[in-house]
């Protein structure tokens, strides 16, 4: 059996949009040090930064680089720093023309119960909707199909399976599950571990494939 690490759950980022503002970026190499936050693996960090696990296992003496806390700060070799600059983009109105097929949304942010308009046509309107409804099919697909994969892995698909601390479909520490054994229990313990440690089930299965675990 597959040890599980403990996984650190995920508080939500507030994302703020600016209107109109686009990033660039440029980057300089050199060692920083970062503070974990919830959600943070240090594939994910070695990602940001452009660095490697390997050498930020070394720069931290890292016993395990699959258990590290929130808080915790860590040393990141031939780390990339990128600085930020904004520019504003200025809005320019169109002009109209009786050939035009474009969409016209109007939005007025003065008031959240004011109307929304829109002028779009059909065929533009089906477009969108058929594309978007796909791209949520084949996630759907997916994650489901990744989820069924890693369960048959772990315990051939039983809600039953058990294994010293680890029990049923997913293999799940009992301390997980808190003495609730139900499948239904399981699923849903089991989905709110990986949306925190992997984002989704394909992605722990990639992780699954190349580590023997997840």
């Amino acid at each position: 059996m597959n040890i599980k690490k403990a996984f650190i759950t995920t508080l939500g980022t507030a994302a703020i949009l600016g209107a109109g503002i686009f990033a660039g970026t440029t980057s300089a190499n050199a060692d920083v040090r970062v503070t974990v936050k919830s959600g943070d693996t240090v594939a994910k960090i070695a990602n940001q930064y452009n660095s490697s696990i390997s050498a930020i296992e070394k720069a931290n003496n890292l016993k395990n680089v699959n258990l590290i806390y929130v808080g915790e700060s860590l040393e990141i070799p031939n780390a990339t720093s990128a600085s930020t600059t904004s520019t504003t983009s200025a809005t320019t109105t169109p002009s109209q023309s009786t050939t035009t097929t474009n969409n016209t949304n109007t939005y007025n942010a003065a008031n959240t119960t004011s109307n929304y308009s829109q002028q779009s046509s059909n065929t533009a309107s089906t477009g969108t909707t058929s594309s978007a409804s796909t791209a949520t099919s084949t996630s759907t697909s997916d994650s489901s199909s990744a989820k069924a994969w890693i369960a048959n892995k772990e315990s051939g698909g039983s809600y039953t399976a058990s294994n010293g601390n680890y029990y049923g479909k997913y293999q799940l520490s009992k301390s997980y599950l808190n003495g609730d054994y139900s499948a239904a229990n399981q699923e849903k313990v089991a989905n709110a571990y990986v949306s925190s440690r992997y984002g989704s089930w394909a992605a722990a299965k990639a992780f699954w494939q190349a580590n023997g675990w997840y």
